[in-house]
This record gives C-alpha cells, sequence and structure tokens, in this order.
C-alpha cells in the first residue's frame, strides 16, 4: 500500500513537472488543451474532496497577484496575447497546476512553516527565471526579488492553512 502512496505522489509531480513544461515551452494554444486536460484528469481521479475550491481560489489569486505585477512593468512578453489583458494563458495556468502538489506531493512541506516559505522563497523565482528564459519573457530586475517574497507568503501561508485543517 505504501509503495502505491508513493507511486501516486511521485505521478503527481511528474503531471505537474511535465504541464509545467508544456505550457511555457508550448505557449498558451497548448496551455490551454494539456494544462486543462492534465486539471480535468487531476479534478476526475486524484482530487480529495473540496480540493477544486482550493485550485480555484488559487487559480484566481494567481491572476490577481502577475496581473498586478504585469500592470506594475515586471513582465513583458513580446507581443503575446493576453487574457483580460493581464497574462498570456500559458503563465496563468501554472497556478492551477502548481494548486493540484498542495493536497498530495507537496502536503509533507506545510508540517514544516518555515521550510515551506523558503522552499517557495527560492522555488518560486527560479520557476519564474527558467519559465522567462525558455518563453522568450523579459522581467523587470525587481520581479524575481518580489516573487522570493510572494512565493515565500504563499507557501507559509498554505502551510498555516493546511495545519488548520
Amino acid at each position: 500500500m505504501a509503495t502505491r502512496r508513493w507511486q501516486a505522489l511521485l505521478f503527481n509531480a511528474l503531471r505537474f513537472e511535465a504541464g509545467w513544461l508544456l505550457c511555457v515551452v508550448g505557449g498558451s494554444w497548448v496551455a490551454a488543451v494539456a494544462g486543462s486536460s492534465l486539471l480535468a484528469w487531476h479534478l476526475w481521479r486524484c482530487a480529495k474532496p473540496g480540493e477544486w475550491r482550493f485550485i480555484t481560489g488559487f487559480s484566481l489569486l494567481g491572476l490577481v497577484i502577475d496581473g498586478g505585477l504585469q500592470l506594475l512593468g515586471g513582465f513583458d512578453f513580446n507581443n503575446q496575447t493576453l487574457v483580460l489583458g493581464l497574462l498570456p494563458l500559458w503563465l496563468w495556468m501554472l497556478w492551477p497546476l502548481f494548486a493540484t502538489l498542495a493536497f498530495h506531493s507537496l502536503a509533507w512541506l506545510w508540517r514544516y512553516p518555515l521550510l515551506a516559505a523558503l522552499c517557495g522563497a527560492v522555488s518560486g523565482p527560479l520557476s519564474y527565471y527558467g519559465g522567462a528564459l525558455l518563453a522568450g519573457v523579459s522581467l523587470a530586475p525587481w520581479l524575481l526579488s518580489t516573487h522570493a517574497l510572494i512565493w515565500a507568503a504563499l507557501c507559509g501561508g498554505i502551510s498555516h492553512f493546511y495545519r488548520v485543517q
């Protein structure tokens, strides 16, 4: 039984990584198809009761955060089509895909709030940096340090939310 659980957690993490790569490299059309398919599969086969609410809320939060940073001049998407004039679909799709990790392959992390915040502060900006390089997006000099603070707060917040559950 434990082996099956580890396989499910590994598959969850690999599904996210594949989705991240498809969205970043493939662009918005690929994100619309692949991201939506991966999300639908997760909700159908893996999601815990009520998890869809977390995914929806986190996705909307991502639109507000990255959309706000876009309005402040944090991103230059070089003529890519923007959803609601804010973000390309491929970038926004990364938020619900990340949210699929919260109650599965990252669940262990939320027991350690400081570690969660540290991991967020490091991995969040690295993800944006790598994505920007692959997608041809220019980032403002202040954006990665801002994302370090944002993702530290987000992961710390998820840790608090998860422990309250």
